[in-house]
Parts: C-alpha cells; structure tokens; sequence
C-alpha cells in the first residue's frame, strides 16, 4: 500500500490519513444524527490535513501548491476558530 519512506515522510503521509479520517467520522456522525455542531472541527481536521500536504509539498520542492495548501489552512483554522467561538 505505501512505498517505503524513511523518517518524516511516512510520518506526514500517517498524520495526513489521521486528520482525514478523522474529519471523515465527524462528518458521517452528523450526517447520520443531523447534528451540525461538529462542523467547525470537521473544517478544523480538513484543514490539518491541508497543512500537511502543504508540508509534503515543500519537501517535493512544489512551492507553489505548498503555499497554496497552506493558505487554505490558515484560512479554515479561522473559519474553525470563528465557528467554535
């Protein structure tokens, strides 16, 4: 399933799978429940996972998706934030 990578690169592609599934479980249990208090920490998870493509993405030299995935998560992490407040 997933090519041998040494250190942090299979370390960000585990947390990237982490984030995702885990926004993926928040989005399942509102869907099912029609509850929609969870949404801001699903867009908080999703925008994790965001950072962490935006991570692998610098260290394949690809700055501008780079910056581009971490633009978007700086901007979900306020939408998360406004949404908990």
């Amino acid at each position: 399933m997933f090519k041998k990578k040494k250190g942090v690169g299979y370390l960000l592609i585990l947390l990237r799978l982490v984030f995702a599934a885990l926004a993926a479980l928040f989005a399942g249990y509102g869907i099912i429940t029609q509850e929609f208090r969870l949404s801001p920490y699903i867009i908080l998870f999703l925008g994790l996972a965001l950072l962490v493509m935006g991570l692998e993405e610098f260290r394949k030299k690809r700055k501008v998706y780079g910056s581009f995935c971490i633009v978007v998560f700086l901007f979900s992490l306020y939408v998360s934030i406004e949404g908990i407040i």
